[in-house]
C-alpha cells in the first residue's frame, strides 16, 4: 500500500465516507481532490455512503450550496460502500466514529485500505467526529465545510510529505 504517488507508480486512491453520501462526504471528496492537486498528488478521490438511502441522488442543496460559496462543485452521485472499495482503495475516511465502527464491521478479510476518521487530520481537533448536518440548519453546513478544509488541508500536506501513517 502506498502512502503518496509515486511509490507504486500510481495514484493515491482516497475514499470519503459518509452515512448516506449525499452531506458529507461529496464534499470531502471535492476538498481532497483540490487540496491533493494543489500539493502536486496525484489521487483519485471518490465517495460513498454506509447506507443505500439516497443511491444515485446528487448532493444534499445544503451541500452544494457551501460548497458553490467557496468556489468548489459537487458533480457525483450518491453510491454505497461496497467490498471492492476495500480493496481499490489506499485510504478510508470515515466522517465519524459510527461510519468508522460501520467501516470495520463490514470490511472484507485482508482488506488492504486504511480506515481512518477524516479528522484524525484536523489540526484543531483530531480524531473528532465530521457531525451529520443533514436534520439542521445552514449554520452545520458551513461548520462541515470549514472541518472538511481543514482536514482535506492537512491530509494533502501528509500525503506530499508521505507521512499519511497507519
Amino acid at each position: 500500500m502506498t502512502e503518496q504517488a509515486g511509490n507504486t507508480g500510481r495514484p493515491l486512491r482516497v475514499l470519503a465516507l459518509c452515512l448516506g453520501n449525499i452531506c458529507r462526504s461529496p464534499l470531502a471528496e471535492a476538498l481532497l481532490r483540490r487540496e491533493l492537486a494543489a500539493v502536486g498528488v496525484p489521487a483519485v478521490v471518490d465517495s460513498a455512503g454506509t447506507g443505500a438511502w439516497h443511491v444515485g441522488e446528487a448532493a444534499d442543496p445544503r451541500s452544494r450550496e457551501v460548497a458553490a460559496r467557496h468556489g468548489v462543485t459537487l458533480e457525483g452521485r450518491a453510491r454505497q460502500l461496497d467490498a471492492a472499495d476495500y480493496y481499490e482503495q489506499d485510504v478510508i475516511l470515515a466522517m465519524d466514529a459510527s461510519n468508522l465502527y460501520d467501516a470495520r464491521r463490514l470490511s472484507p478479510p485482508n482488506a488492504e485500505a486504511r480506515l481512518r476518521l477524516m479528522r484524525d487530520f484536523d489540526p484543531l481537533a483530531p480524531g473528532a467526529d465530521v457531525p451529520d448536518p443533514y436534520y439542521g440548519g445552514a449554520d452545520g453546513f458551513a461548520l462541515m465545510y470549514e472541518m472538511l478544509e481543514r482536514s482535506a488541508r492537512e491530509f494533502a500536506r501528509r500525503a506530499a510529505a508521505g507521512a499519511l501513517g497507519r
